[in-house]
C-alpha cells in the first residue's frame, strides 16, 4: 500500500465503521487464547496491534514500508521492518500471527504463508482476513495495490498448501455486500475516505447487527479464517 494510503488509513481507523468492527472481530477471535508472542503483519496504523497489546500479548507491528513503520512507532508500538515473505523472526518463535488484509497485496502469497508456518510454534494460531470474491474487483483494488481477491476455495487451498489446518472460515460484511457491489461498479479509486458522522453511524449499526445473524456462510466482502499448523 502506498504511503499516502497508509497515512489516510491511520487517520480514519479509530472512528471508521469498517475498522472498528474489524477490531471487534479480532478481539473475538483471540478470546480464549492464552496471550503470548505475536506479530501483526502489515499493521499500517496499528489498530489491530493495539487490540492485541491491550489483551496482554507481547506484539510487534510488522511493516515493509517506511510510512507504515513510522506511523506505528509514533503510536508507541514495537515495530519490525520486514517482508512477509521473509519474516525477521526465528523458527517456532510465535504463538500468534495476524495478517488482516495483507495476503492480497503479495504476488507470492504461498511463500508468505509458508513463512508464517515456519515462525509459528506447533500450537500457534494464524488469523487471516482477505477481500472476497473476484467479481467485486474494481478501481478500489487497483488503488490500494491488491493483486487478487479470494474465494473460499482459493483461500482454503492456499492455507492448506502452506501446512495449515483451517479451524474456521467465514464471511464478513455480508449485509452491505449489495451496496459495495453497486459502488464498486463506478469506483474510480480507493474507498478510504472520511464519512459524514451520520453515515458512519448507520453503517456501523448495520455491520454490528451482522454479529447476531446467521449470515456468515453467505457471500460477503471479506473472508475471515483461523488456522493452526498441521502436526
Amino acid at each position: 500500500m502506498e504511503g499516502t494510503e497508509v497515512r489516510k488509513l491511520a487517520a480514519l481507523e479509530d472512528a471508521h465503521w469498517w475498522y472498528r468492527e474489524r477490531r471487534h472481530l479480532l478481539g473475538r477471535a483471540i478470546t480464549g487464547l492464552a496471550p503470548g508472542t505475536a506479530v501483526d503483519i502489515g499493521a499500517a496504523g496499528g489498530g489491530n496491534t493495539r487490540v492485541l497489546q491491550r489483551a496482554g500479548w507481547s506484539v510487534a507491528a510488522l511493516e515493509y514500508g517506511a510510512d507504515g513503520a513510522e506511523v506505528a512507532a509514533e503510536r508507541g508500538l514495537s515495530v519490525l521492518r520486514g517482508d512477509a515473505t521473509a519474516l525477521p523472526v526465528k523458527d517456532d518463535s510465535l504463538d500468534l500471527v495476524v495478517a488482516f488484509d495483507v495476503l492480497e497485496h503479495i504476488l507470492d502469497h504461498d511463500t508468505a504463508v509458508a513463512e508464517v508456518r515456519r515462525a509459528l510454534r506447533p500450537d500457534g494460531c494464524f488469523l487471516v482476513a482477505v477481500p472476497a470474491d473476484p467479481r467485486l474487483w474494481s478501481e478500489h483494488d487497483v488503488a490500494v495495490d491488491h493483486v487478487r481477491r479470494y474465494t473460499r476455495v482459493t483461500l482454503r487451498d492456499l492455507l492448506e498448501r502452506g501446512g495449515f489446518e483451517l479451524t474456521s472460515l467465514s464471511s464478513w460484511n455480508v449485509l452491505l455486500r449489495p451496496v459495495v457491489a453497486l459502488r464498486r461498479r463506478t469506483s474510480t479509486g480507493s474507498d478510504l475516505e472520511t464519512l459524514h458522522p451520520v453515515v458512519n453511524f448507520g453503517l456501523r449499526g448495520i455491520v454490528t447487527l451482522e454479529r447476531y445473524l446467521p449470515v456468515h456462510a453467505m457471500p460477503g466482502v471479506t473472508l475471515l479464517a483461523q488456522a493452526r499448523p498441521l502436526r
